[in-house]
């Protein structure tokens, strides 16, 4: 006495859908068929259904599968294999774990790394300043996330930054020169104190100048024509005052 196609399907726990799928791919071998035209089972298939079956709940692929043939033997190679991509996914899977534990204690950023994130996660930045730093986090190397980072473990913002942040476009020549001019030493302060923002780019991994161009843009992007001029004015002021030291 021989299976059906149901009766197959039944006793090796799957669904006929499966058995008929396997049959298209030539995982499994068709039957013969008996006088009344039905599809006549026997040992062998179960035996090849049921290590179909077993081995796609141990997670390899249809095309893992037919690869291996149809051969008895135990496929050790392809389970060492397997197995070592598990052990990389679940190690892959645990660093997130600790990023999202990270995340919900910190209430930090999710578009930033980790330690950039806690150290931006209680510093009170406008969002312009929030982005600059999730375009920094993209471009610097270590050495100029680890400046970035000092910094923002002893930043706080000043009256002058404040306004700055709130500065509105059409601010008059005489707005934006004192503003620069009370910003400057504020911002001179800052460089002596975290010498690693002079040259942050010095590891970027896709070079300086990469760095230095997308920084540009971001700039551009973010804070309107008269933060940009208040910048330049900054600049300009460190850069005089290095030159008279």
């Amino acid at each position: 006495m021989a299976w059906s196609t149901r009766q197959l399907a039944e006793l090796a726990g799957t669904s006929l859908r499966a058995v008929r799928h396997y049959h298209e791919i030539g995982l499994l071998a068709e039957p013969e068929r008996r006088s009344n035209g039905y599809k006549s089972y026997g040992v062998a298939h179960l035996v090849r259904l049921l290590r179909i079956k077993r081995l796609t709940d141990l997670g390899f692929s249809l095309a893992q599968i037919a690869e291996m043939g149809e051969a008895e033997e135990h496929p050790e190679q392809a389970i060492r294999q397997l197995d070592a991509e598990l052990a990389a996914s679940i190690e892959r899977l645990q660093r997130i774990r600790v990023e999202l534990s990270q995340t919900l204690r910190q209430a930090g950023p999710t578009d930033l790394p980790p330690a950039l994130a806690e150290a931006a996660a209680h510093v009170d930045l406008s969002d312009a300043d929030r982005a600059f730093i999730v375009v920094l986090a993209r471009v610097l190397g270590p050495s100029g996330i680890d400046a970035y980072i000092e910094m923002l473990h002893t930043y706080h913002a000043e009256p002058a930054t404040v306004e700055f942040d709130q500065l509105p476009e059409d601010a008059d020549e005489h707005t934006r020169r004192t503003l620069a001019e009370r910003m400057a030493p504020q911002v001179q302060s800052m460089l002596d104190g975290h010498p690693g923002l002079l040259d942050p780019y010095t590891d970027a991994p896709r070079g300086a100048h990469f760095a230095w161009q997308t920084v540009e843009v971001a700039v551009n992007d973010l804070y309107n024509s008269a933060q940009i001029d208040v910048l330049t004015r900054i600049g300009q002021q460190l850069m005089s005052s290095a030159e008279t030291r």
